[in-house]
């Protein structure tokens, strides 16, 4: 944006089951975030924005109970453009009206929206859930690293194990980004393995195909 000032940027976010965008992050948003040097501010360019009129949105666990800001969690949403219908499914909304998405993410203090994938997506083990997303991060934050995926996959011990593919732009060794990550997380959150790829794999929207990452870890 500071390259082309004359541009405006807006996210927006959607599903199939609503008749319009749920979340933005507008113009004015982008260049606030762009030129703040408040690291939190700057993060909001990672989001899908705030909640338009009308929509209201939540973060719950996985008993159906709101999240305190920041817990990451499935989102759900209400509002009057909401169908929660999908062909061949009929509707999901609930009597109170909110429809839960299937998308893993959480809310911020302004009550900017972030995705982390599905809540299909998120990892448990030994009965505690842990955001993919929220590991990716992290390695993404290690000089080393381009490009980084997480998984679970089947263990007899934890039901699942933290698992990760990792494509390198400079050395780095399997224990240095575990080690990287649990300085930065809890233990429990560091990769059992890392694989390191010359690539992922992604669909032609540029989304990653985390099930064929899934499959290809699970099997090596």
């Amino acid at each position: 944006m500071q390259l082309s000032p004359e541009t405006d940027f807006t996210n927006a976010d959607a599903l199939p089951a609503t008749s319009s965008p749920l979340t933005v992050l507008g113009p004015d948003e982008h260049r606030a975030a762009a030129g703040s040097k408040d690291e939190a501010v700057r993060r909001r360019l990672q989001s899908a924005g705030v909640p338009l009129p009308g929509i209201e949105i939540e973060v719950r666990d996985d008993e159906g109970q709101a999240l305190p800001t920041g817990e990451r969690g499935e989102i759900y949403v209400r509002g009057d453009q909401v169908s929660g219908e999908y062909e061949g499914r009929g509707s999901t909304v609930g009597a109170d009206g909110w429809f839960p998405t299937r998308d893993a993410g959480y809310l911020d203090e302004e009550g900017y929206l972030f995705l982390e994938g599905r809540a299909d997506d998120v990892i448990v083990r030994g009965g505690e859930n842990m955001s993919p997303g929220e590991i990716e991060d992290v390695l993404l934050e290690h000089g080393a690293v381009e490009d980084a995926a997480v998984v679970g996959v089947p263990s007899v011990e934890w039901g699942e194990a933290v698992v990760s593919a990792v494509v390198l732009k400079a050395t780095a060794t399997q224990t240095e980004l575990q080690d990287w990550v649990k300085q930065h997380l809890r233990s429990s959150r560091v990769p059992e393995r890392i694989e390191f790829w010359q690539e992922l794999p992604y669909n032609e929207t540029g989304k990653l195909l985390r099930r064929v990452v899934k499959e290809r870890l699970d099997t090596e």
